[in-house]
């Protein structure tokens, strides 16, 4: 795909994610895992509905594509530094519903977070965690 075939379809993707099509988005994504790095343009994005679909739309792919999610922790981590706290809070909720260890040693170096809601998601994030991880004997 050519890079402005590309940023066409992330404006349309991220236009029809505030528009409400979650799941005619979602269907797109269960059927092309190359789309899932825009989850990291709906998470920056400075629409509410967006940010929110973003969630939503990680929470129905977590059930079924749990691996290419996983492949994208590096990614939604690097957003745990970014300057907009709203951004950081989504980034520490996304890798808690993706809910793999590896998303650990992220959120913990986010514990300490300037801002307070911030560091509310990252603890939540890091007992859901927990929470999923079996327990060896």
């Amino acid at each position: 795909m050519g890079k402005m075939l590309d940023e066409e379809l992330k404006t349309m993707i991220l236009d029809h994610m505030e528009k409400g099509f979650l799941e005619n988005i979602t269907d797109m994504f269960k059927h092309d895992e190359s789309l899932f790095p825009l989850i990291i343009d709906m998470l920056k994005d400075e629409r509410m509905r967006v940010r929110l679909g973003a969630t939503a739309l990680v929470e129905e792919l977590i059930k079924r594509k749990p691996e290419p999610l996983a492949r994208l922790i590096p990614a939604i981590a690097a957003l745990l530094k970014d300057e907009n706290p709203n951004v950081r809070g989504d980034g520490a909720n996304l890798l808690g519903i993706i809910g793999h260890t590896d998303a650990l040693p992220f959120l913990a170096n986010a514990g300490n977070d300037e801002d307070q809601n911030v560091q509310e998601i990252v603890r939540d994030a890091v007992q859901n965690i927990i929470s999923i991880v079996p327990v060896e004997n």
